[in-house]
């Protein structure tokens, strides 16, 4: 098959978070697409968020910062925070928000997973900002939870396809990674 050339700025689908951080002391939340594990041991994220965005402040003071997955059943709260800034908009009292250890990571509890982190590194791109952070504490609720493990089928999470700027619900269980090409390695 030939193939065509596309914009170089078509990514793959990318799964919504929801960063939380402290700016001036209040809970703020933004939607987040670009937002990859970045390390196993010790576990760390990162995210690529845009320099003219108001949730870097509050990342850079408090060094701290949560990452909450939100369920497609909270889309239109999560997509709000993407329509407003912090800067005129109060988004405190939005969600129902939690802390855990590190005291400055605000939490939402509306998300049936979350992430509070601590700040390891900046790196600066020309647009971006991407900020690698520790997991120091991950949190469940165990409605989602089976087998010890997060029910991504109950939990219903959103992904983000660019350059559409579309939301889309996760698609359907096709097998295990590591095992589906297990034929091909053996010659089976």
């Amino acid at each position: 098959m030939d193939k065509i050339s596309i914009s170089s700025n078509f990514f793959i689908p990318m799964p919504v978070l929801l960063v939380g951080t402290q700016v001036n002391g209040k809970a703020n939340f933004m939607p987040l697409g670009w937002c990859s594990r970045a390390n196993a041991n010790p576990p760390m994220i990162l995210c690529g968020i845009n320099k003219a965005h108001y949730t870097p402040q509050g990342i850079r003071e408090t060094k701290t910062f949560s990452l909450n997955i939100p369920s497609s059943d909270i889309i239109e709260k999560t997509d709000y925070c993407g329509l407003v800034s912090g800067k005129t908009v109060d988004k405190s009292t939005i969600f129902d928000v939690f802390y855990g250890t590190l005291k400055t990571a605000p939490m939402i509890r509306e998300c049936p997973v979350t992430l509070e982190c601590r700040l390891v590194r900046i790196v600066e791109l020309p647009t971006n900002h991407i900020f690698i952070g520790e997991i120091a504490g991950a949190y469940a609720d165990p409605a989602f939870i089976r087998e010890g493990k997060p029910d991504f089928r109950a939990i219903n999470p959103l992904l983000l396809t660019m350059p559409d700027n579309s939301y889309w619900k996760m698609g359907e269980y096709v097998g295990r990674a590591w095992e589906i090409g297990a034929k091909m390695k053996t010659g089976v």
